[in-house]
Formats: C-alpha cells, structure tokens, sequence
C-alpha cells in the first residue's frame, strides 16, 4: 500500500514517495515544487522543497475519507443524468469555486423547487443562505454535529464550503423525488401566522378561518389523490378501457342494425320481438326470483344455526341447574367474577399499556426523518454504551451483596413466578374457552352439513345402534358383490390373454401366407383381394348416397329459388326507403363536421384565454405571496427596532437623569461599577501575587529544613527502638521516661 520515503534530487528539492497507489502527486507527473495534481481517492500531495517525511496514513495528507470520497463518486454520478447533465468527473467537481459550487447545490433546490431558480451572481449571499436555510427547514434537513455547530454551518454555506456542502448534496440527491413532494406541500401547507392584534378585525378572522379550512380540504383532497395514484389505476388504462368499450359498443350496435333487418323480413316480427321482450323480462325476474330464494336461504340457515347455538346453551343451562346446588353456583360466579375483574384490572391494561408504548414508539419511529449508514453506527455506539454502564452497575450491586436486599429479591422473585404463572393460567384458560366456542360452532356445522346432505339428522342412542347393524348387512352383500366383481375380473383377464395369443396366431399365419405367395411369386395376393372387396362395399355404399344427395340438392334448389324471390319482392320497399335515409343520413354527416369544426374552433380559443388567465393568477399569486412574506419580514424588523429605540430611550432617561436612583439603574453606571469592582479585584489580587512571590524562596527554603529535621527525628527514633529491644527491661524505662522528656520539651 505504501512506498518507502526518499529522497530525490530534482529542480525544486525532495517529492513525496510515500503515497497510496492511484494517487496522481507530483511525484507520478514530475512537477515542480508547490504544484499538486488531485488523485482518485482525493489526496491532494505539496511538495515543497528540502521537506522529507514518513509515510503517510490515509486522512493526514488526503483531504476527505472514504465516506466522503463514496458521497462525491455518488454526487457527480447523479449530477451527470438527468436533469442536471452537469458532466463532470471527480477532479472537475472537486476543482469547483465556491460560488460555482453554491451555483450547483442552488440548482438542485431549484429542481426540488422551482422558486430557487436564482443565479447566484445576482443575488446577496445573506439573502441566499437565508433562502436556502428555509427551503433546508422545510425540507427537514438535520446538519450533522450538534446545536452549537449551527452558526458553523450557516457560515460555511454562505463561504460556499465543501465540507458543508457535499453532505447537503449528497442528502438532496438521495432523496429528489421524495423531497420534491415535501416542497410541494409545504407551499401549501406552512401556515401563515397572522398575529393576534389583526384577528381582531372580523373580515380577517373570516379569511384565515376560510384559508385554515381550504388547507385542511387540500390535505383530504391530497390524501386521496395519492391512494388514487397508489390503487393501480392509470389515465391510460382508463382510457384504453373507454375506447376498447367504445369499439365494442359501436360492434353492438352493427349487430342490432343486422339482427334488425334480418328480422324485419320475418312475418309478425314486431309480436315476436314483444314475446322476446316479455321472455327477457320473466327471465331477469326469475333471475332476481332465484337470487331472493337464495338469500332466504343463507336467513334460514343462520337463523337455524342460531336457534341450535340458543338450544345448547339452554340445555346446558338445564343440566347445570338440574345438578349444581346454590353453593356450587355461587362459587362457580365467584370464580367467573374473580377470572373477569383479573383480566380487567390486570391483564387488559398492561397490554393496553404496552400495545401503547408501542405505537408510541412506531410514532416517533415514523415522524423521524430516514437514518442513514452513520447515523445507525452512532445508536449502536451508544447502546453498547448503556449496557456497559447498566453491567457495571448490576456488578457493583452483586458486589455490596447486602442481606436484605438478598431476602427482598427472593420474596420478589417469588412474587414475579406467581404472577407469570398467574397470567400463564390466564391465558390457558382464555385460549380453553375460545377453543370450546370453536368446537360448538364446528359442531353444529357439522351437524347442519350432515341435515342438509340426507336431510336427516344426526343419530343417537337406539337408532344408532339400528343404523350399525343396517350398515353390517350391508357391508356383507358388499363383499359378496365385491368377490363376484372379482371373478369377473379375473375372467375378463383370461379372455384378454387368449385374444392376445389369437392375434400373435393370426400374424403367424399371414406372415407364412405371405413367405408362400412370394415363393409362388403372387406376393400381396391376398392382400389386393381384400383391399378390393372392401372397395368394392365402398363404391356400393358411395353409388346410394349419391343417388339420394342428388334429389335432396334439387328440392333444396327449388326450395332457395322459391324464397329468393319471395325474399326480393319482400325487400323492394324496404330498399327504397333506405335509400332516402342514405341521403338524409349524407346530409346530416355534412352539417355535423360543419357543427364539430365551429366547435373545435371555439373549444380552441376559449383553452387559450383560460390558459392566458391562469399564467395571470399565478402570477398575481406568487406577486402576493412575494408581498406577503416581504410585510411579514419588515412588520418583524419593525418590532425589533421599537425594542431597541424603546431599550435606548429608557437607557439615556436614566443617565440624564438627575436622581440617583435611576442612574444606579442605567446599563452604563452597572457596567462602569462591575469595572471597577473587577479593577480593584485585580489590584488585591496582583498584590498578594507579589508578596507570594517574595516570600516563596525563603518559605521553601524553611520548608526544606523541616522535612530534613523530620527525617532525622524519624531516624533517631528507629535507632532507640533497636536499642531498646536489645537493652533489658529496667533501663529500657528508664530510656522511655528520657525520650518521652525529651520530645515534651521539643514540643
């Protein structure tokens, strides 16, 4: 990866040597001294001359890491397609001046939003950061670092800085389509802060009720335009479908125009038509007739199913009543009340409570803008930080390892036991009773199933048993059928066989016919013999039908010549008539493409007056919209101006003043006390720095000779306890009351 340093002499003295490979340095190039060339992994390399240095790692000499280096591969490669078609390529990129890089990130807005269409060179840079730190807020743009990074990053986007820049693109072009939409809303949906002193006059406070309320109709109306576009409808599926019904409408109405004419050469055909018209009508009556039996039916048997769901529930309360006591019902309620009011009390609301968090959660979790690559590093950093700190804190806890709370946390370890064993129960008993329920339901399915396939009901005790013993006898004819099957089958297997063996015969025999004939030289004698007696039947067979197809075909002949005529002389009136409607029918063609093109000619030039009026009241929209925002700023400028004239005001009453007590309370008499508090502060304060200084040698010195005459002390005092250890007992009291003297008096 890397190259051992060097040096080389050269025109301008010693060339860097130690560069990742790829890099384009004046090393590769041969340049002079002071110039640099960009290299694919953005290091930019010095040289300067008579300066050596040792290899150096990826981020000291180059300009921006791998993360950067990927965000500007991805935004030169979206800059070169469409729309922007920019091309350029990493070192042209990189190359950019900071107004032509402020230039490009503008242009990218403007995609977003065509109001930023702005050229920069045109514009003050306080105006474009302030319009460009909008349109970021509104698009919800979080800059990285903290809020103390802010005056950073506005600073920066006015000086047009890379590093403040490229993350603003990269996050722009990630995202184009999405924030395209979020622009649009919000030119529809930042609501205007009209203040409170102008809601007072009633005709504004009816129009911001009437704006508030086209605002919210714009977010219904938006809402379903989106599940619209979402459905999987399109206009040109729609319209494809309009035109295919079109054709089939116009193919419908051909067929009737036929169908029509066949029939009017039928005799008596409008009452047929009328006897057609009343069978289609007793046909959809039957129709609707079937439809009503079948609902009834479903009625029928849903009201059965819960006729027999009543009659079991009746019949189970019979037998519990028959045999259960008052005691016994009792504690039976008792218990159901108990089993209610714990899952009421307890279990409902801490699912309630936890389904809450939940959704609380999934909120917040939606409501965020989307988390990149970086931002999901950082979460994982600091999860791993918090559960550091809680393991050290259940160490530290096991570490104290008091008594009580060691007996506590039994007690609680018990407690929680029995409330899982609690819920566990619970839910047993729960999902019990829901599979009882299911059971009945499938039972009386069943039993329903089993009434409407024989239209019996379902069997019990005796009839059972009779209904058994039927089906015995039954199974035993059954065999003896099945057995009598069996030897049918069997039979029809030898039959079968013995067919197969008559057949390999039969080939025998022809191919020994054959081998004979072909040695008497008659080959296929046999053969064309029975070739022409079967052609022979054919013929015969062939002469009759002809005979018979001959007579049919004239009296077809005869029966055709008869109804053509009759036809003819059927259909001379009518083709007379249809001739004169042909000419009205030309007439009214005519005057229709006459009435169409005055039409379209009229549809034309109204489209372009109303095209002409809405560039008009876009533009007087954008025009107030303009005039709007500049009366809200300078409304704004004027507030804070009359706070400061009014600040400045009351500053120069009290410092004219002639009571003293008001100028005590001028900013100019505070701040000239805290001076001089601070001055006199510091004069105490440099005055005990010096005498700390003059007194710091000998205080030193004196200390010095205070730890030197401890050590000696210290000394002394190991050496009289050695002596006093080797010394008997009498004079060893008699050296303890000498010491003891001794350190008294240098007390």
């Amino acid at each position: 990866m890397w190259s051992p340093l060097s040096r080389t002499p050269g025109a301008g003295g010693t060339l860097f040597l130690g560069i990742p490979r790829g890099c384009w340095s004046s090393a590769h190039a041969g340049l002079g001294p002071g110039q640099r060339r960009f290299c694919p992994e953005l290091c930019q390399i010095n040289v300067r001359p008579g300066f050596n240095s040792s290899p150096h790692p990826r981020g000291l000499l180059c300009g921006y890491d791998l993360i950067m280096s990927d965000q500007i591969k991805f935004i030169v490669d979206n800059l070169n397609k469409e729309p922007f078609r920019k091309n350029y390529n990493l070192i042209t990129f990189d190359s950019l001046e900071p107004m032509q890089l402020l230039q490009v990130l503008n242009d990218v807005l403007a995609e977003i939003d065509p109001k930023q269409v702005v050229d920069i060179r045109e514009e003050m840079p306080e105006q474009t950061a302030k319009r460009m730190l909008s349109l970021l807020g509104i698009l919800k743009y979080k800059p990285p670092g903290n809020a103390t990074d802010m005056s950073t990053f506005r600073q920066g986007l006015v000086i047009g800085s890379k590093p403040v820049i490229y993350p603003v693109l990269h996050w722009l072009l990630q995202r184009t389509n999405e924030l395209k939409k979020r622009a649009y809303l919000a030119r529809f949906l930042i609501k205007l802060e009209v203040p409170s002193e102008f809601l007072q006059d009633e005709t504004v406070a009816d129009t911001n009720k009437q704006y508030e309320e086209l605002m919210e109709a714009f977010k219904n109306l938006h809402k379903e335009c989106e599940q619209l576009k979402t459905s999987g409808f399109s206009t040109a599926e729609i319209r494809r479908d309009i035109s295919a019904m079109e054709e089939e409408k116009d193919q419908l109405i051909k067929r009737v125009e036929r169908l029509k004419k066949r029939v009017e050469t039928v005799q008596n055909h409008q009452r047929m038509l009328k006897i057609a018209r009343q069978l289609r009508v007793e046909k959809e009556r039957e129709e609707f007739l079937a439809q009503q039996k079948q609902e009834q039916k479903n009625q029928l048997f849903h009201a059965v199913q819960r006729l027999q769901r009543v009659q079991n529930q009746l019949k189970s309360m019979r037998h519990a009543a028959a045999d259960a006591k008052p005691e016994s019902l009792m504690k039976r309620l008792e218990e159901e009340i108990k089993f209610n009011s714990y899952m009421v009390t307890e279990k409902f609301p801490k699912e309630l409570e936890s389904k809450k968090k939940e959704l609380h959660f999934l909120q917040k979790v939606v409501s965020e803008p989307a988390m990149g690559h970086s931002d999901l590093l950082e979460l994982e950093s600091k999860i791993n930080e918090i559960n550091t700190q809680i393991n050290q804190l259940i160490e530290k806890k096991m570490m104290r390892n008091e008594p009580i709370e060691g007996k506590l946390s039994l007690y609680r370890q018990q407690a929680s036991i029995i409330s899982r064993k609690k819920e566990a129960k619970a839910e047993e008993l729960q999902e019990a009773k829901e599979k009882l329920a299911n059971l009945e339901r499938e039972v009386s399915v069943k039993t329903n199933q089993t009434r409407e396939f024989d239209g019996t009901e379902v069997l019990k005790g005796d009839e059972f048993k009779r209904y058994v013993s039927k089906l015995r006898s039954k199974s035993t004819v059954f065999k003896k059928k099945h057995q009598i099957i069996a030897e049918f089958k069997a039979e029809f297997g030898l039959l079968q066989r013995t067919e197969e063996l008559l057949k390999q015969r039969h080939e025998n025999i022809q191919h020994q016919l054959q081998t004979v004939e072909e040695k008497k030289g008659i080959s296929g004698y046999s053969y064309t013999q029975e070739e022409l007696e079967r052609v022979s039947a054919l013929k015969t067979e062939v002469d009759e039908m002809k005979g018979r197809t001959l007579d049919d075909m004239s009296e077809m002949v005869k029966k055709l010549n008869s109804l053509v005529s009759e036809k003819k002389s059927a259909l001379a009136p009518v083709i007379k008539e249809l001739r004169q409607l042909r000419q009205k029918c030309q007439e009214l063609t005519q005057e229709c493409d006459e009435k169409k093109s005055q039409y379209d000619s009229c549809a034309a030039g109204l489209e372009s007056n109303r095209s002409k009026l809405e560039q008009e009241v876009r533009g007087l929209r954008e025009e107030c919209l303009q005039e709007e925002s500049r009366y809200h700023y300078t409304n704004c400028m004027i507030k804070n101006l009359e706070i400061q004239l009014r600040r400045a005001t009351d500053e120069m009453k009290a410092y004219v003043s002639s009571d003293q007590q008001e100028k005590r309370k001028a900013i100019r008499e505070q701040y000239t006390k805290n001076i001089a508090e601070q001055e006199n502060l510091g004069k105490k304060l440099r005055e005990k720095q010096k005498a700390v200084r003059e007194s710091h040698g000998p205080n030193m010195k004196q200390a010095k000779m205070w730890r030197d005459f401890e050590q000696l002390m210290e000394c002394k005092k190991q050496c009289f306890l050695k002596q006093q250890s080797q010394t008997p007992m009498g004079q060893r009291n008699l050296l303890g009351t000498n010491i003891s003297c001794f350190e008294e008096t240098f007390i």
